[in-house]
């Protein structure tokens, strides 16, 4: 499966590390952004705090409650800072419409000073990272647990 196909897609699994390897799918609205895909999550959310010791993520396209619809793909997640992450945050906006707008607004009331908010974006790349091709077998892509974050 291809970028394209991943951004078509109105929902994406991304499957995030724990540091023991264990795995955790969590359902995301997706857009594109160039060659990248961008997903919006909160600064304090698992996945950000994830991504921070390990980028490999593994991609798919679900439905809204995290069931996959299709291959699993790797790739590679990076945060981005403020200005990097208003942009994301437009970008779902535009794509997700009403339900999206309603969403970050409700959830920056509570946010205090930050211009994003108490969001982070995240900038995923579709294709097989170096740290994927060990062959560790805690990073296998067969069950990943889901999550609620």
């Amino acid at each position: 499966m291809d970028m394209q196909a991943l951004a078509k897609s109105k929902y994406l699994s991304l499957t995030t590390f724990r540091r023991d390897g264990t795995p955790v799918a969590t359902p995301v609205w997706v857009a594109q952004h160039g060659n990248d895909l961008v997903v919006v999550t909160q600064r304090s959310s698992g996945k950000a705090k994830r991504l921070r010791n390990d980028s490999r993520v593994l991609l798919a396209r679900c439905d809204m409650r995290g069931r996959v619809e299709g291959d699993v793909v790797e790739g590679t997640a990076l945060l981005q800072d403020d200005a990097e992450t208003a942009t994301s945050i437009d970008l779902i906006r535009q794509r997700h419409g009403l339900i999206a707008r309603l969403s970050f607004w409700w959830e920056d009331r509570h946010a205090g000073d930050s211009p994003v908010g108490a969001h982070v974006g995240i900038t995923v790349r579709v294709g097989r990272t170096d740290a994927g091709e060990t062959g560790d077998p805690a990073h296998s892509v067969e069950a990943p647990t889901r999550s609620s974050e």
